[in-house]
């Protein structure tokens, strides 16, 4: 059983004796030391033990006795608590989601979106595709398509292994690495140096290429300037 602490008893006793000494009249309502706050006198006899019946007395009808608790236990009445002061619950906000069925349903929503929208652009608008390919006649200079243009002037600077081979998959390795890397949970961009200026770098490299294969490559596929030799670039 849990020992009560001596301040608590001492309370309890001073109200009691005081519970005792208004008994016979209309006596305010005892408060707790310190407090200030009124004790109803209903719980203070709450708090008085039970009297035991004489020898020979025949026993009380069964019922719960005066200040007997469950099971027949006395109460003791130990203070008045406000129960704002020991309930105050705090709740923690949580941000995470499920993957199913929250965000898979919304990416195939959008994947339903965007193919119907390819389908209904594509039956109204005819792509700009040029003339039937002569085999007799090369197109000089001969460059692939934009998205292409960067590895076709990475194979004007290196072996077609290295620039077809070798750079791509280091660049795609620690695309994939990046994660296992850079583990910061954050989502704010000035905490994730790291994985903000990996993309960046991959970026840029690609986007600089498709330019310069795009806009700096005349006939033979040599460098030119586009403002003295014009544009060989078509869509």
């Amino acid at each position: 059983m849990t020992e009560i602490p001596e301040h608590l008893r001492k309370r309890a006793e001073e109200a009691r004796a005081k519970a005792a000494a208004a008994k016979g009249g209309d006596a305010p309502a005892a408060t707790s030391e310190g407090s200030g706050e009124k004790v109803p006198a209903e719980l203070l006899d709450r708090g008085t033990p039970a009297a035991t019946p004489p020898e020979g007395a025949a026993p009380a009808q069964a019922g719960p006795a005066q200040g007997s608790g469950p099971d027949g236990h006395n109460q003791r009445l130990l203070t008045v608590v406000k129960s704002g002061s020991i309930q105050d619950t705090k709740s923690t906000p949580i941000d995470k989601v499920h993957v199913w069925p929250h965000l898979l349903v919304a990416e195939f929503l959008s994947a339903i979106i965007i193919t119907l929208f390819t389908t209904l652009f594509s039956i109204f608008v005819n792509a700009p595709l040029l003339e039937l390919a002569d085999f007799n006649k090369t197109p000089n200079p001969s460059k692939a398509p934009w998205y292409f243009l960067g590895l076709q002037e990475l194979l004007t600077m290196f072996h077609p292994m290295v620039a077809g081979v070798t750079i791509p998959g280091i660049g795609l390795f620690l695309l994939v690495l990046a994660p296992y890397i850079d583990k910061n949970p954050s989502r704010k961009p000035e905490d994730r140096k790291f994985a903000v200026s990996l993309m960046t770098v991959h970026l840029m490299f690609w986007a600089v290429l498709v330019m310069i294969g795009s806009f700096f490559r005349g006939p033979g596929f040599n460098f030119v300037f586009p403002w003295n030799s014009g544009l060989f670039f078509e869509l």
